[in-house]
């Protein structure tokens, strides 16, 4: 029975080459390595399979049935990889998706309406969802992504980040809510 558990991708990936472009030297061009380092990833492919892949003359390249077969199976396995390690590089630096937030009810009508406005200005791939909650929940375990709360009610081992005032030296109306275009990317939480 063939070995397949530690069958290296990038192996595969060179075996897919030289199907598509039907030859060594092809394939090498493609990849920007040398021929012969081509035909012995194929050759210790084939090995760990125990099956050959390619039928090989002095002039073509072939696959097998079984490296047709494989080949048809790996193609788009090997895009698909492909753009996600694209998108996953290109997401380092992007800030997008949801963000769930769990806020008291007089920070939800203090702090956060300007905060969210500025927020959903610079970064309009998000969306935002609220859960208000008068009580103290564990924030994480609410699921949500992060929380607003108050010196008191901080556990000590909670990173906190200031987003307010310290103090508050008179009572000062709510600020007003959140815009109407920000509130068109902010969900109420059930």
């Amino acid at each position: 029975m063939a070995n397949t558990d530690d069958l290296p991708l990038d192996d595969l990936a060179v075996f897919l080459a030289v199907a598509e472009t039907g030859g060594f030297r092809a394939a090498a061009k493609r990849l920007n390595r040398a021929p012969s380092t081509i035909s012995d990833t194929v050759a210790r492919v084939e090995a760990r399979l125990g099956t050959p892949l390619l039928t090989r003359s002095t002039r073509a390249v072939r696959p097998t049935e079984a490296g047709q077969a494989l080949a048809a199976r790996l193609a788009p396995l090997m895009t698909e990889a492909r753009i996600a390690l694209e998108d996953a590089a290109t997401a380092a630096g992007a800030v997008r998706g949801p963000l769930r937030l769990n806020v008291p009810k007089a920070g939800m009508l203090d702090i956060l309406p300007p905060l969210i406005d500025r927020f959903l200005d610079r970064y309009p791939e998000v969306t935002v969802e609220i859960l208000v909650e008068d009580r103290f929940v564990d924030t994480i375990a609410a699921g949500c992504h992060a929380g607003i709360r108050y010196d008191e009610s901080l556990e000590p081992d909670v990173i906190a980040v200031p987003i307010g005032p310290r103090r508050q030296q008179a009572p000062w109306p709510p600020r007003p809510p959140i815009s109407t275009a920000a509130a068109r990317r902010v969900i109420p939480a059930r």
